[in-house]
């Protein structure tokens, strides 16, 4: 009797591990990973509400493989050792692919844990250059880089503001002083640089930084930074009587920008950004859902939609979830997405990225000049 009870407790349990097996191979898991706490967490939930629709889209169509999607989320918390302990948890989870982060100075050091695991990753939103200058064959991005960007801002300066002093901020990070850096590059030596200077992420008070640019009298402030910073900053720079525009970037050009600096100080600030996915007619249908589901789009909500159906259809193409096949796919394939047609270079980059410059005007945003 005890050998019978024996085997049939062997038998259940066995049945129990094959069925959780069986489970497990009935999905994909995608992670989508940024910051979804904290100051910045509006960026992170525009990428989350955007794999969300695609996600949907493809398992109401059966999924992929045979096998239905199942998204994970991890949240950085816009901090890099998180962002390296929230990697490792996707990895030890299962995910076959990762959108994210939205910080370079996360997805820099998770690219590394990702590579270590053969899972490919592709950003919305991270873009500085050193991202994909490493020869990691598993990292992509569908944004633009900081170096492009940088040029186009300074461009901008140049050519239509016409400035002659500009004063350079940044929030040292991989991302605000990288595209700062870049930026001052790109002005050369047609523009005087009469402040260059770091903030801390984080603060709130940021008068006395600004009466010393006030000093220097600059035709324009540069910011290199996320929008909770660059609200501040605007907002405390018209406080102290400064009239100078300000230029900031993608970082920034969202509603909560003008949230937190105001209309009235708002008005009139610069944003290099992607062109408005408004004139995009592949867009259409994305934005219609989104609007329909989660209401104003976020800037990089159509970035993270594009990044997990190229996911998606390069392990469709390859047939299967492992890593380097997928990631083969990744390079060798042409993807139609809402922002239309993209292939990606030998670094993992978009072939082709433009960036335009928005301005602020009555508390939205409008396109306001192509190079």
């Amino acid at each position: 009797m005890r050998r019978l009870t024996v085997l049939l407790m062997a038998t259940f349990c066995a049945a129990v591990l094959a069925s959780g097996c069986t489970k497990k191979e009935n999905v994909i898991k995608v992670a989508v990973v940024a910051q979804m706490t904290g100051a910045e967490a509006k960026m992170g939930n525009d990428f989350k509400n955007g794999v969300s629709i695609a996600v949907d889209e493809w398992n109401s169509k059966g999924g992929v493989l045979g096998k239905k999607i199942e998204v994970l989320t991890g949240d950085d918390q816009a901090d890099p050792k998180q962002a390296v302990s929230v990697a490792n948890k996707m990895v030890n989870e299962g995910a076959a692919g990762i959108i994210g982060h939205f910080n370079s100075s996360c997805s820099i050091p998770a690219s590394d844990v990702y590579t270590r695991a053969n899972i490919p990753m592709i950003t919305p939103a991270s873009t500085n250059p050193l991202l994909t200058e490493r020869g990691y064959k598993g990292v992509f991005r569908v944004c633009g880089t900081d170096d492009q960007q940088g040029k186009v801002a300074a461009d901008f300066a140049k050519s239509k503001l016409n400035v002659k002093k500009v004063a350079i901020l940044h929030d040292k990070t991989t991302y605000g002083q990288g595209f700062a850096d870049l930026f001052k590059k790109h002005l050369g030596a047609a523009v005087e640089v009469v402040y260059y200077g770091g903030i801390t992420k984080g603060d709130k008070d940021f008068k006395p930084v600004l009466t010393s640019i006030k000093e220097k009298k600059p035709d324009l402030i540069f910011f290199g930074g996320i929008y909770p910073e660059t609200g501040l900053l605007v907002k405390q720079a018209r406080e102290v009587n400064i009239t100078a525009p300000f230029l900031s970037g993608d970082g920034s050009i969202d509603p909560k920008f003008v949230e937190i600096a105001g209309d009235k100080a708002a008005e009139g600030t610069y944003l290099t950004f992607s062109p408005d996915p408004d004139n995009i007619p592949a867009a259409k249908d994305f934005i219609g859902k989104y609007r329909s589901k989660f209401g104003e789009l976020g800037p990089y909500s159509i970035y993270a939609y594009d990044a997990v159906n190229i996911l998606l259809a390069a392990i469709k193409e390859a047939g299967t979830t492992d890593g380097k096949t997928v990631a083969e796919k990744l390079h060798s394939m042409e993807f139609s997405g809402a922002l239309g047609k993209m292939r990606f270079t030998e670094k993992g980059d978009v072939s082709q990225s433009p960036y335009v410059v928005w301005v602020t005007r009555n508390g939205k945003f409008e396109e306001y000049w192509k190079p």
